[in-house]
């Protein structure tokens, strides 16, 4: 894996006692690598990552681990609405939906995949707190889109990918949603709706419709079986 600094001043220390333990995966949506990476070192611009990955694989460095990036603004996941505090953010360079969305190559999915591996030797980030952007952001955001390949990064250890249910859910899916990590009303500003197409976004690309059904339970069951048997059971209901 080839690592270039390219160091941004568009950084902070993060809170006192806060070590890393979650890691949000972002798409540029640029014209180019190189308005990307401008952007992310320009200091009017206030947004950074601490890492941007190259469609031919290489690997650019801007922000210490140590240090808090300023990469996911507006967020929530499981239960944090200051996620740039406790997140590790890497870029990876594509047009994104508004210059061109396309496949992600396989040399920029091979770096991504050395990458977390070298990450997750020095911080304790567990496969269910890797996130994408539109997961943190439903509301504001689509990265890193449908085209992401999850399904097989789950193999290495790059989030989850639902398992066999245990059973069907129960309770509101609100609750089931947030088990997993997910912001919900009352405790995000953003509809329920826009969650539901994040979580289709991730998990079932095909469909992205904003109304809940039968798969999208199985796949959150699935999920919520392989993150805890017993969390997919605890659904009220």
């Amino acid at each position: 894996m080839r690592v270039i600094e390219r160091p941004s001043p568009n950084q902070d220390e993060r809170p006192e006692g806060v070590t890393p333990d979650l890691l949000v995966l972002h798409y540029t949506g640029m014209r180019t690598a190189a308005e990307a990476l401008e952007r992310l070192c320009d200091p009017n611009a206030k947004v950074s990552a601490h890492y941007t990955i190259d469609e031919d694989g290489t690997v650019y460095a801007h922000v210490p681990e140590a240090r808090r990036a300023w990469h996911a603004g507006v967020s929530f996941w499981a239960g944090v609405s200051n996620v740039n505090a406790c997140s590790i953010g890497i870029e990876l360079v594509n047009p994104g939906h508004e210059f061109g969305y396309r496949s992600f190559p396989d040399a920029q999915i091979e770096a991504l995949i050395d990458l977390v591996a070298d990450i997750r030797r020095r911080q304790p980030i567990a496969a269910h707190r890797i996130v994408g952007h539109s997961d943190v952001a439903p509301a504001r955001k689509r990265d890193p889109g449908e085209l992401f390949p999850w399904e097989q990064l789950a193999d290495f250890g790059i989030g989850l990918w639902p398992g066999t249910p245990t059973r069907h859910l129960r309770g509101p899916v609100d609750d089931a949603l947030a088990l997993f990590g997910y912001g919900t009303p009352p405790f995000v500003d953003w509809p329920l709706e826009t969650t539901i197409e994040a979580f289709q976004r991730r998990f079932r690309p095909q469909a992205v419709t904003g109304m809940w059904d039968h798969e999208c339970g199985r796949l959150l069951e699935g999920l919520l079986a392989r993150l805890s048997p017993e969390l997919s059971l605890s659904t009220r209901g």
